[in-house]
């Protein structure tokens, strides 16, 4: 006996004694007693789908058998780190006032995939069901307008009644870090939170924006590529702390959520890559210090495969990757730091001190990320504020050099000057070598010209040639047929489509495997063009259909001599390596010009017809779309 067939005072019962057997998660509440702000660290529980099977009646039947468990850590926000799982979080919550209030459930955490809260609808019914639920949706893969709340962060407006147990029910997935920052306000309580955060964001945004707008006119002035490489850090730093705290969702990009759900680890990664090419550029590492130069490159690489990654494979590994090269990163570049300071480096006093800062909020970030630290104001601000002071202090590094390059400058026209005459011989020595450089890179260009024509060549041959079979593919296919029958209209000569589909491939595949299927279809395009003139045309028309057009064929009889030897063809057993041999069979329609149709796609469609009428009459066989003769 199931469940369904069970008497509804007996379920009841089981469910008040399975509530009874749980109480612990079940029949405790998060008590609201003031119209403020409330965070929600204790008291909250947590059920992990790693399947992401449960819908949110079963979950909420799981919370009533008491299968939740509370969160591990009260002192600071929950964290998930990075995982596939689909989380469920119940907040049973107990308003203490007298009447019904409207409250605002914030998760401070703006890169989260997709949130969704469900509240349900009244109270259980007789057999112990729930009436529905209210859903409400959030996150950083929807549209900024379908937000039920406008807010940077996901923020869900939910009624807390007087009295009772209030439930909401959050199902929380995210291919990035599951950091679940929850909080109670009002709306006036929030409003007046929002004026402060936004009053630091704006003096975090606008030191970024003052740094980005004057190293980019000193490089206008000076056109120090180090200038450019330093304003693109600071750009896609200014980009990524945006999507890390919301901002870039709701103004920036509120409607390309493609963009706005791996913004986060792309302009981080591309801010570190550059923020890599910069610390190069500057201590002259490739030349300098080649094997600390080897550790900044590691870093480099990291970064891109990290933006890779999040655009491209997977999100999840990709912002994993970012965090990971983030560190690696901030002590790869103290370190290197600490080395050329003890090598006399002059320039590197303020490069030194950027890094560190640095290091100790990407480190912060990073580790909050993955996980390893706990979420509170500190770590959850700690990347804005190190990467702010170590943009402020690279500046500091940028102009220090531009004083010590003076400086140099002024020492080495002094000795220019004394060695001028050295400098005009050692120049007529260059210019001949320079006659002979030009030559060699003329050929060498004229080498790289024939190689990219060579290129070129490959890539059009691929754009119109199946990549298995080596065969027409269907845009080379409609150029042949539309050329086919532009000369059979002016010659008034016969032509003819035929199209070719392989009798039971699949069970080809599913028997023997996908290669030996692939190794049948090369083998059968190999067949079928040696069977038919070098003006006619065969091409893979889909997985396992080719079309053969014949260009002017002399009779009908012709046509039927075609069909047959591919017939024939195909009927030959094909050799594996193995040394099985496998038996494919074909059934081919056949349409003619102009009898059957007058232009390609008619005549496509016919021969596709008859093509199907000859797999209805037994397979191995051909049928025409006209009066073409007896099919066989």
């Amino acid at each position: 006996m199931n469940d369904s067939q069970l008497p509804g005072w007996m379920r009841s019962l089981l469910l008040c004694l399975a509530i009874a057997l749980h109480a612990d998660t079940a029949s405790a509440l998060i008590e609201v007693r003031e119209p403020t702000q409330k965070l929600l660290r204790t008291d909250v529980y947590v059920l992990d789908d790693r399947n992401r099977a449960l819908d949110a009646e079963a979950a909420f039947n799981a919370w009533r058998e008491g299968r939740f468990s509370a969160s591990k850590d009260g002192s600071s926000d929950i964290n998930f780190g990075y995982s596939a799982s689909a989380f469920w979080v119940m907040l049973p919550l107990a308003w203490r006032g007298d009447r019904e209030v409207e409250y605002l459930l914030e998760i401070g955490h703006p890169p989260l995939d997709r949130a969704e809260l469900f509240v349900p609808r009244g109270r259980e019914g007789e057999n112990g069901a729930e009436r529905g639920f209210v859903r409400m949706v959030a996150g950083d893969v929807l549209p900024f307008a379908s937000r039920p709340f406008a807010h940077r962060n996901l923020v869900f407006p939910v009624a807390l009644k007087p009295g009772e147990e209030n439930l909401l029910l959050l199902r929380i997935t995210s291919e990035g870090s599951l950091t679940l920052p929850l909080a109670l306000w009002t709306p006036k309580a929030l409003a007046a939170h929002d004026q402060k955060v936004y009053a630091l964001v704006s003096l975090y945004y606008g030191i970024l924006l003052a740094l980005f707008l004057y190293n980019i006119m000193v490089w206008v002035a000076i056109r120090d590529p180090l200038y450019l490489v330093y304003v693109g850090c600071v750009m896609f730093m200014g980009i990524g702390q945006a999507a890390l705290n919301g901002l870039g969702n709701q103004f920036l990009w509120p409607g390309v959520p493609a963009w706005g759900n791996v913004s986060l680890p792309v302009a981080m990664s591309a801010s570190g890559l550059l923020g890599a090419q910069f610390v190069r550029m500057f201590l002259t590492t490739p030349r300098a210090f080649p094997r600390l130069d080897r550790a900044l490159v590691t870093c480099i690489v990291s970064f891109a495969l990290a933006i890779v990654c999040s655009a491209v494979i997977d999100y999840r590994v990709g912002a994993i990757l970012t965090s990971l090269a983030g560190i690696l990163f901030a002590v790869t570049a103290f370190g290197v730091g600490v080395y050329c300071q003890i090598k006399g480096h002059r320039t590197v006093r303020y490069l030194l001190l950027a890094w560190f800062v640095l290091l100790v909020g990407v480190a912060i970030q990073a580790m909050r990320n993955l996980g390893w630290v706990p979420t509170n104001l500190f770590t959850q601000y700690a990347m804005q504020a190190g990467s702010s002071l170590d943009l402020l202090l690279l500046s500091f590094a940028l102009a220090d050099r531009i004083n010590l390059l003076r400086r140099d400058k002024e020492e080495s026209d002094a000795a220019l000057i004394a060695s001028k005459q050295e400098l005009v011989t050692a120049l007529r020595k260059n210019e001949a070598e320079l006659e002979a450089r030009v030559a060699e890179r003329t050929r060498d260009l004229q080498m790289a010209n024939e190689r990219l024509v060579e290129k070129e060549r490959q890539l059009e041959y691929m754009a119109r040639h199946d990549s298995l079979t080596g065969l027409a593919n269907r845009s080379l296919l409609a150029i042949r047929m539309e050329h086919t029958l532009a000369r059979a209209r002016r010659s008034g000569r016969l032509a003819a489509v035929l199209l070719v589909d392989v009798d039971n491939f699949k069970q080809i595949n599913d028997r023997e495997g996908h290669l030996v299927g692939d190794q049948v279809l090369v083998k059968l395009a190999s067949r079928f063009s040696d069977t038919v003139r070098m003006t006619d045309t065969v091409a893979r028309y889909g997985g396992d259909e080719y079309v053969v057009v014949l260009e002017e064929a002399a009779s009908e009889d012709v046509v039927r001599q075609v069909v047959r030897k591919l017939i024939d063809a195909s009927a030959e057993p094909v050799m594996m390596p193995s040394g099985k041999s496998i038996t494919a069979t074909v059934s081919i329609g056949v349409a003619l010009f102009p009898a059957d149709g007058d232009n390609a796609e008619e005549l496509l469609r016919k021969a596709d017809n008859a093509m199907f009428g000859a797999k209805s009459a037994g397979r191995n066989r051909w049928l025409a779309a006209g009066p073409l003769g007896q099919p066989g």
